[in-house]
């Protein structure tokens, strides 16, 4: 079947927020939805725009239309939840929310308008997507090679990393460069990566192929690309008996690069709204 649109994700999302906990994280809800509507991987992984999936962009409206419904919130650090009425709800109306969502978006440019500010309109992006994420995969993805892995030796040393290097040699069984790692500033471990350039998706054969280069030269592999991993390649990655590779992809990569100011300008505007949610204490 193909990815449905985002009013027929409503429930699906519900569903999968209940089975998760009540909370998850954009990659576990994208999971236990494609399990839930019986996804081949193929349709889970088709690109909508730019580097996201079809199935992505369109839980995001999902997301941001149940946050204005009152049943989901989120936190600075990427976290989903149900509010209390999302716990007591398993199923909503689409029209509803459709409705409400649209008269609520009228009334924001209505208010918009009186005070002479600009407003955006009903197709402007879900909450949790950025305009400057696909502008900046673009300028990634349109860097050389070598100036990539120098991108990425960058990121690593920001990241705590020492004697990071890049390889780049050819008949290296794709990898591009070597470092060490320090936890708690007692332990150390040899770590390899590898850098993947590109706006497709990174399949499970390329996660055996680069472990298999990594066995008996590293403890850990990472593999960074400017693209997207299937949900096959995640589970290789992390498949038991077999050692696990830790993945970064597009997303987390201008994430990374916001953190540490890498070729991003950020600049912070403090807003405070506080409401006092009495029904919280009374589930407590």
């Amino acid at each position: 079947m193909a990815v449905p649109k985002h009013v027929d994700l409503f429930n699906p999302l519900l569903e999968a927020m209940h089975n998760l906990g009540g909370s998850a994280s954009i990659q576990e809800q994208e999971d236990e939805v494609t399990k839930i509507l019986g996804l081949s991987e193929e349709e889970a992984s088709e690109i909508q725009k730019g580097n996201r999936t079809k199935l992505n962009y369109n839980l995001a409206w999902a997301r941001n239309n149940l946050k204005h419904f009152g049943l989901l919130e989120n936190s600075s650090r990427g976290v989903w939840a149900l509010t209390t009425q999302g716990h007591k709800t398993n199923e909503v109306d689409k029209d509803e929310v459709r409705l409400y969502v649209a008269e609520l978006n009228r009334k924001r440019r209505e208010a918009s308008r009186m005070q002479k500010e600009e407003s955006p309109g009903d197709d402007t992006m879900p909450e949790d997507d950025t305009a400057w994420e696909d502008q900046l995969l673009e300028c990634v993805r349109s860097m050389p090679p070598d100036a990539f892995e120098r991108l990425t030796q960058r990121i690593l040393r920001e990241s705590g990393f020492i004697q990071v290097e890049v390889t780049g040699k050819t008949g290296d069984g794709g990898i591009d460069g070597k470092g060490v790692v320090r936890v708690g500033g007692l332990l150390s471990f040899h770590m390899i990566f590898q850098c993947k350039r590109f706006a497709g998706s990174v399949g499970p054969s390329v996660i055996r192929d680069f472990r298999g280069a990594m066995v008996g030269r590293a403890d850990k592999g990472l593999l960074i690309t400017t693209g997207t991993f299937t949900a096959d390649a995640r589970r290789e990655a992390q498949r038991d008996g077999a050692p696990p590779l830790d993945l970064i992809d597009g997303k987390d990569l201008v994430q990374k690069l916001k953190e540490f100011q890498l070729g991003v300008k950020v600049k912070e505007r403090i807003v405070e709204d506080v409401t006092v949610i009495q029904e919280y204490f009374e589930d407590v």
